[in-house]
């Protein structure tokens, strides 16, 4: 059992947190970041059974004096999120909050993946979604896309998955990534839907071209299929 009473306390939870601390699984997850990145070192699972444990009490003095120097603090401040047993409009207000603290991919598609509330609560969820690709910082469209491909590739929801990528306009590198990983996964489990979207998508040059090498270099596609998906590359 945690405790988050005081900045001292806080302090010592910290302390927990470099005793679990992997050097080896840090210098390796380290180079995953193009950021400047401050990592403890504590592996996901170790991170997750921690946000359980947080979520079961008063999570909000852990928010309190969550300083987010660490990328740990902010993997744990997303994770208890996906733990809260919360309506899922208070869970979007959770994460409205947490979303300023949400700079990096990891961060980013380790909390979506948890978010596992928005696959019981499609319909509510996918309205809090479009909210999100309203905004204009990237890694809140990032965030929404990543909840699409986590909680929403069925076919019923291909035909709306399929409007938001025409409708991207952002560049930014990790919304093209989250976008082209998105399509790629839907070519997977959809491939005839998927590749008569992407004869006449309107989704960027680049997010398409990555988009077909995402497909290419997938062992769940076969070879035949490959063929054929290499004579949809965009040439702009």
């Amino acid at each position: 059992m945690f405790t988050f009473e005081s900045k001292k306390e806080y302090e010592k939870f910290i302390e927990y947190l470099f005793s679990l601390q992997d050097i080896k699984y840090k210098n390796f997850h380290q180079g995953l970041f193009k950021e400047d990145i401050t990592l403890i070192g504590v592996r996901t699972p170790q991170l997750k059974r921690i946000a359980k444990e947080i979520a079961k009490q008063d999570f909000h003095q852990f928010l309190k004096y969550n300083t987010h120097t660490y990328y740990e603090e902010s993997v744990l401040h997303g994770l208890v999120i996906g733990y809260l047993k919360y309506d899922i409009k208070d869970i979007y207000s959770y994460i409205l909050d947490f979303l300023p603290f949400n700079t990096n991919w990891a961060i980013n598609d380790i909390t979506c993946a948890n978010l596992k509330i928005f696959k019981k609560n499609q319909k509510n969820g996918l309205f809090l979604i479009y909210k999100l690709l309203k905004n204009k910082n990237p890694w809140y469209i990032r965030f929404a896309l990543v909840l699409l491909l986590d909680h929403y590739l069925e076919e019923v929801y291909l035909d709306v998955i399929f409007e938001i990528c025409d409708a991207i306009i952002d560049t930014s590198y990790y919304v093209l990534m989250g976008e082209a990983w998105l399509l790629s996964t839907c070519f997977i489990k959809y491939p005839e839907k998927t590749k008569l979207y992407l004869k006449d998508s309107k989704i960027n040059p680049w997010a398409y071209n990555k988009t077909i090498s995402k497909i290419c270099d997938s062992y769940r596609v076969s070879r035949k299929e490959k063929e054929q998906i290499r004579n949809y590359i965009c040439k702009v």
